[in-house]
């Protein structure tokens, strides 16, 4: 079972080859031994295409891991365990969104569970003369609004951290430490979301975007069908920090006819003209999930943002539920995942748009198990044109994979 609750300027991407065969490569599989288990967010790449990410379970003491896999000759890849976390005495445990990468090789994530007050922490990885060590920058207190971390950070150019917890929040470091700024409670009242899975992104204007699986005030889904918001920082005299922080609901879910349900783990991605792209894991023209672009309001309009539906999934083999968002490419093909479908164990596919405003849908792989199951994170496209991806579960060892695709 996938978890129920669980950065970026422009996500401009290397275009991949034409359309033809695709070689698939397990780089890692999980789960053998004291390895860690369970990949439930993307992967980050450095520029010599070292591959880090996290495992939710798993390592040392069963607490998660966070890994790099090294590419060596004759194509074989290596994993290195980077630390293990141990969830005591400060320690954070079950590490789900992945982490990102910094000055100075370093890298940050957030874990869902541990810390001083057992309510997760945002950590540190860095290389050092004796080799890798992690620090707790921050552990959430049990009260605290941005409890219990899921998705990916997003750094910004002045070394700030943004995330996603039961708030959208920022971390600031400064010479006594890092501190915390809630930025927006999400309550899931008068049309608001509640429920945030992914993490967010960030455009070069400092505004942050993302989604959250329920709430929007649709009757719908019980209670509601989810949301895209978006965060804009105002200067404020009176706020903390000298801002203060705007929410704009975009979209809300299941209001019109055929609209998807439950934006989940994936996050969205951005244009060059600022048009949004995700997915929603269910509703749909077939009731199984789709891929949607909002497209930004022009000057001349009402300052609405207005969804257009560009693949409507339904449960065959072609992949449904894709709850692991999409990337883009400088062609502007979208690239994503499907939890489902296929054989059985999710699908990886692709969506490029047509001269008559259509998009074609290609199967790019169907997991069979073995190599993987239930993709349920973005997509990575390296530097190489290769799409890096992830699954939560299946492979050798059945903690899951991390896999390259060729075109």
């Amino acid at each position: 079972m996938r978890p129920k609750f669980l950065v970026l300027a422009l996500l401009i991407l290397p275009s991949l080859a034409a359309e033809g065969q695709h070689h698939f490569k397990v780089l890692h599989a999980f789960g053998s031994g004291t390895d860690g288990a369970g990949v439930w967010d993307s992967v980050t790449l450095d520029a010599r295409g070292n591959v880090y990410g996290t495992t939710s379970g798993g390592g040392a003491h069963k607490a998660g891991t966070a890994f790099r896999i090294v590419p060596g000759s004759n194509e074989q890849w290596s994993e290195v365990i980077l630390h293990s976390f141990f969830s005591r005495p400060h320690d954070g445990a079950g590490p789900l969104g992945g982490v990102v990468l910094g000055p100075s090789a370093r890298l940050y994530g957030t874990t869902q569970v541990g810390g001083t007050y057992s309510a997760g922490t945002v950590f540190e990885l860095g290389l050092g003369p004796h080799g890798w060590r992690e620090a707790t920058l921050y552990s959430f207190g049990n009260r605290d609004l941005a409890c219990c971390p899921w998705g990916k950070l997003v750094l910004d150019p002045e070394g700030n951290l943004y995330g996603t917890g039961g708030s959208v929040f920022e971390l600031s470091p400064g010479p006594k430490g890092w501190t915390e700024t809630i930025l927006h409670v999400f309550t899931g009242d008068y049309g608001d979301g509640s429920g945030p899975q992914a993490g967010p992104i960030r455009d070069s204007a400092g505004n942050l975007y993302g989604t959250t699986l329920h709430g929007g005030g649709s009757n719908e889904c019980g209670d509601g069908c989810g949301t895209v918001w978006e965060l804009e920082p105002l200067a404020s005299d009176e706020a903390p920090g000298g801002m203060a922080w705007t929410e704009i609901i975009l979209h809300r879910f299941g209001f019109v006819a055929g609209d998807g349900a439950f934006p989940g783990l994936g996050r969205l991605a951005m244009d060059r003209k600022g048009n949004l792209y995700g997915t929603a894991d269910s509703g749909g023209p077939y009731l199984a999930g789709i891929v949607f672009r909002l497209t930004r309001p022009s000057a001349a309009s009402s300052g609405v943002w207005t969804e257009t539906i560009l693949h409507g999934f339904a449960e065959d083999q072609n992949g449904f539920e894709p709850s692991g968002g999409v990337i883009l490419d400088n062609a502007g093909n979208l690239y994503g995942t499907t939890i489902a479908g296929g054989s059985g164990n999710g699908v990886v596919f692709k969506l490029s748009p047509q001269a008559d405003g259509s998009w074609k849908y290609t199967l790019l792989h169907t997991f069979n198990g073995y190599d993987g199951s239930q993709p349920d994170a973005n997509l990575t496209l390296g530097a190489d044109g290769k799409l890096y991806g992830t699954t939560a579960t299946g492979g050798t060892y059945g903690g899951g994979v991390v896999f390259q695709l060729t075109p």
